[in-house]
């Protein structure tokens, strides 16, 4: 993305993934802002080496300016807080909230179960055929991109 010229909107770490992503665009000259709640600063070592740091008082805020800030959102492989943000992400689409793409970087499998699920919910009558083929799902981060940017 860095290489492309888009930029990133994420959630300010310096370790783990988050880390490793923020280190990937900025060598590749790109633009990465973090947005971190106070709370966590210390405990996801916010990274120091972004383009900049926005700083809020509470997750709720957290994700309310990452939205703002994103034409787009990429769920890379996570936890629970990345399962929370994806979910709210779609969930903001089918409510009408937002109409920016959502996409999956289904590494190794990675979401393999959770679109099973989702195909599970379908079945049942939970969520509709156009909520399946409203987000994008792709194994390479170039695919995924190229995807998401072309319109559907």
């Amino acid at each position: 993305m860095g290489a492309r010229g888009i930029g990133v909107v994420y959630g300010a770490g310096g370790i783990g993934l988050m880390g490793v992503l923020a280190d990937a665009v900025i060598e590749k000259g790109g633009e990465i802002t973090g947005v971190i709640p106070d709370k966590l600063m210390d405990m996801e070592v916010a990274h120091e080496g972004i383009t900049e740091l926005r700083v809020v008082r509470t997750m709720h805020e957290r994700k309310a300016l990452m939205a703002e800030l994103s034409e787009g959102f990429i769920a890379l492989p996570g936890g629970l807080g990345t399962l929370e943000e994806t979910m709210e992400m779609l969930t903001w689409l089918q409510l009408g909230y937002h109409d920016k793409p959502v996409g999956l970087l289904n590494i190794r499998g990675y979401y393999d179960p959770l679109l099973a699920f989702f195909r599970h919910m379908n079945e049942e009558g939970f969520i509709s055929e156009k909520i399946l083929d409203s987000f994008t799902v792709d194994d390479a981060p170039e695919g995924l991109v190229q995807s998401m940017l072309t319109p559907r």
